[in-house]
């Protein structure tokens, strides 16, 4: 299982458990954000990291990255009805090489 399957994974779950995928490889100024989903009034930004364990895949995300996402998503706010007051949440998916995931969430705050 590679990214783009990875991806479809972990939508998939949040979508399970009620959410509204918004996007998937979101592009703005600032770059990439995996997926955006909705859940009710809040919007859920996940960093998809997939790697051969779950604790390497944790490893990926540095500090140049973070910046970037959170660039990313205030850009993605703006356009919101209520802009940067928008209620936000940063989560961290990781999957394994055995299609395990794990969700990490509020990872980041805003």
């Amino acid at each position: 299982m590679a990214g783009q399957s990875a991806e479809y994974q972990v939508a998939r779950r949040y979508e399970a458990a009620g959410a509204t995928l918004a996007a998937r490889r979101w592009r703005g100024k600032a770059g990439e954000i995996d997926l955006i989903l909705r859940e009710g009034a809040r919007v859920v930004f996940v960093e998809v990291k997939f790697s051969e364990t779950l604790s390497r895949a944790a490893q990926m995300l540095g500090p140049r990255q973070i910046a970037r996402l959170q660039a990313s998503a205030q850009d993605f706010v703006a356009g919101e009805p209520s802009g940067q007051d928008t209620e936000m949440r940063f989560d961290l998916a990781l999957v394994d090489a055995a299609g395990r995931v794990e969700i990490v969430e509020n990872a980041l705050c805003f």
